[in-house]
């Protein structure tokens, strides 16, 4: 039985994570995620769907490498706040490209671009965890 309490207890805060890290990365953006997904942003939806996949696995490697659920959310922070600072960093380093308006604008090559460097920083910073 306490397995199962465990079982139960890790996947709830693992949505509640998952959840979590979803809300935090739409209000970094100017724009309502939700609404130009409605709209059928094609750019916006690959660039979330980045961000979706690159939180699951940090999620789930510090889910699987970690004993506690609160190291398993240590870790998660620690991934999560790379995966921000990825992001804060790439605009930087791109200062001819706004990001969030070419999302918004449905420039999909800017969505793949994102989405790679969000899934490529997750699967980086996922080796990272112990």
């Amino acid at each position: 039985m306490t397995e199962f309490v465990n079982i139960v207890v890790s996947v709830v805060v693992i949505i509640v994570l998952q959840m979590a890290g979803m809300l935090i990365f739409s209000l970094m953006t100017p724009f309502n995620d939700l609404e130009e997904l409605k709209k059928g942003n094609s750019a916006v939806g690959l660039a979330f769907g980045g961000k979706f996949l690159s939180t699951a696995i940090i999620l789930g490697v510090s889910a699987y490498t970690n004993t506690t659920i609160w190291h398993m959310m240590l870790w998660f922070a620690v991934g999560y706040v790379i995966l921000i600072a990825t992001y804060w960093i790439f605009e930087l380093l791109t200062p001819g490209l706004r990001i969030s308006e070419h999302l918004q604008k449905g420039n999909a090559a800017v969505g793949v671009l994102l989405f790679c460097v969000f899934l490529g920083t997750g699967f980086a910073v996922s080796s990272l965890i112990i």
